[in-house]
């Protein structure tokens, strides 16, 4: 088998099969080298599937004793822990073989490799030994959970989101390190399913974003039960016989939690340690991501980068997704394709989701002077009185002069599911004009957007319900 090359992937994630499956498109000869998680990198594996059947789980328990219909008593009767997570893992194998290995297996000129690759020089890698060159190369090698400079943590022993996916028996209590989209999604995750949980994050808020809904969020997260603790600066942790005990400082005061497992959620490092990538050249920033130009190029420009892995401003399945087919068209045949981010929807799978695209008011303010802005409740929306879920928020940010919509931000259950409305409105430059004279189905959720765009002129209160 020859050794040269017309395209090297470095990763099994989801921009480098995305990559690989455009390079078979366009009959390039291809070769991919994975290693670290399995085929499907963290999406499958670690990360969305799993994660997300498992939040079902536990809304699905939540809603049983929950739903706050009058009349209906619904009893949840031997919750297995142990199962619940066996059918996660069983899910995850069968996607991981339709998806990721049998698609592999049916690319025609795409050869896969298992091991770590290193460069040897800008136009060739080692991996097990043996040589590999070619004229142009992606890498898509993904991201690690980040260990804090914690004092005695990894002795006293820590979970990330790997671990926190197999748990064979369920934590009585758990300490979780971060509220990014991990640390709440498998906050609200643990807690449902009986844990007794504490947040400790840096931060004053649980998340980035707009106040009004991360302050919402994180008062139903409480009522829910969980201890948050904002303003923190961890230090250390310990064993106490059976128990892990962290101390930290919050307020200037010294405090401390117990808990039988410690979960890590405070970000994460890309994989770039073991590439050797000084050898071929290319240039890494203070954050260990290599850094690359709105085509997706390294510093040297026959060399690529998609995913976590790189400095990119938004770091998720969905745009490595994409980024692997935008940058195997710029690799082989010379295109520009790049992503407008600004455009690209996010959501934290909690329940209620937190979901946004575009614009917040900070960020409008800092670039006009000014935000046209409004919040809507979700006790105005229909549905959401139909179906006793009005504890939502959506806010919708426009231009000030061309009420071209700029920002919308979502929590309210499917909150991942309307961002993708608001993603096209943005996407295409739609004003409030547009969205107001639009017919949503009644009754339905995605009725707020509509409710929001008519609150910049009415006054919703005083308005049907069909408008």
């Amino acid at each position: 088998m020859s050794n040269q090359y017309d395209l090297i992937i470095i990763g099994g994630g989801a921009g480098a099969f995305a990559a690989a499956i455009k390079a078979n498109e366009l009959k390039a000869i291809t070769l991919m080298v994975n290693q670290g998680l399995p085929l499907g990198g963290t999406c499958v594996n670690v990360g969305c599937v799993p994660s997300k059947t498992l939040l079902w789980a536990g809304e699905v328990m939540h809603l049983a004793k929950s739903h706050n219909i009058s009349g209906l008593d619904i009893e949840v009767k031997n919750f297995d822990f142990s199962k619940v997570i066996q059918h996660e893992l069983d899910l995850v194998a069968r996607l991981k073989e339709e998806k990721y290995q049998k698609v592999l297996s049916q690319l025609e000129y795409v050869t896969h490799v298992e091991g770590q690759a290193t460069f040897t020089s800008s136009n060739e890698i080692e991996v097990n030994g043996q040589k590999y060159q070619a004229k142009k190369f992606i890498i898509a090698a993904g991201s690690t959970a980040t260990v804090p400079p914690i004092g005695g943590i990894r002795e006293v022993g820590f979970l990330t989101h790997i671990e926190a996916l197999k748990l064979k028996q369920q934590p009585r209590e758990l300490i979780v390190v971060g509220a990014g989209p991990v640390g709440l999604e498998f906050t609200q995750m643990y807690a449902r399913f009986g844990t007794k949980v504490t947040i400790l994050h840096r931060g004053l808020s649980i998340f980035r974003g707009e106040e009004e809904l991360t302050t919402r969020l994180a008062k139903l997260l409480t009522n829910e039960g969980i201890t948050i603790k904002t303003g923190v600066q961890v230090q250390s942790a310990r064993k106490e016989g059976d128990k892990k005990v962290v101390s930290y400082l919050v307020e200037e005061k010294q405090e401390e939690v117990s808990a039988d497992e410690i979960l890590l959620a405070v970000g994460k490092t890309p994989n770039t340690h073991d590439l050797t990538l000084d050898k071929a050249g290319v240039e890494i920033d203070e954050k260990q991501a290599i850094k690359v130009n709105p085509n997706f190029q390294s510093s040297q420009s026959h060399i690529y980068s998609v995913g976590d892995i790189t400095n990119g401003p938004l770091r998720l399945e969905t745009t490595a997704g994409r980024e692997g087919t935008l940058v195997a068209e710029n690799a082989l045949k010379g295109t520009q394709n790049s992503i407008d981010y600004n455009s690209v929807p996010w959501t934290i799978f909690t329940d209620p989701q937190l979901a946004g695209v575009g614009f917040t008011e900070k960020e409008q303010m800092k670039r006009f002077g000014t935000c046209m802005c409004k919040t809507v409740s979700f006790k105005d929306v229909p549905k959401a009185l139909i179906i006793n879920r009005t504890e939502g928020l959506i806010k919708m940010a426009i231009h000030p002069e061309t009420k071209q919509i700029m920002g919308v931000h979502i929590l309210s259950p499917n909150a991942g599911d309307l961002i993708a409305e608001a993603m096209v409105l943005i996407k295409n430059k739609n004003t409030i004009d547009d969205v107001v004279n639009s017919l949503p189905m009644f009754p339905t959720l995605s009725e707020a957007i509509k409710i929001a765009a008519l609150s910049f002129t009415n006054d919703i209160t005083k308005l049907s319900c069909c408008i």
